[in-house]
């Protein structure tokens, strides 16, 4: 346990951080399994829509460094591969 009142404020403050941001991961992972849900159903019309809509939620949590901006960068270039494999 922390000793002093520093201590103790700042070891609080990182547990809400690691709470919030656990939050967020679990949150962009949620929006990347309605992509992929909608990829292997077969849907293209309906994986571009879920994908347009997990963007900018990839990106806020990536700017907020909830997650890396190159594994953003990274999730992001897989699923639109993916769903560009679907159209053709």
């Amino acid at each position: 346990m922390a000793n002093t009142k520093q201590a103790q404020k700042r070891a609080r403050q990182a547990e809400q951080r690691r709470q919030h941001n656990a939050s967020q991961r679990s949150m962009v992972r949620t929006y990347i399994k309605r992509v992929i849900k909608a990829i292997q159903g077969g849907d293209h019309a309906q994986a571009m829509t879920e994908f347009k809509a997990a963007q900018p939620v990839i990106d806020r949590i990536a700017d907020k460094d909830a997650i890396s901006k190159k594994k953003a960068a990274r999730i992001k270039s897989r699923l639109n591969k993916r769903i560009k494999a679907l159209a053709a």
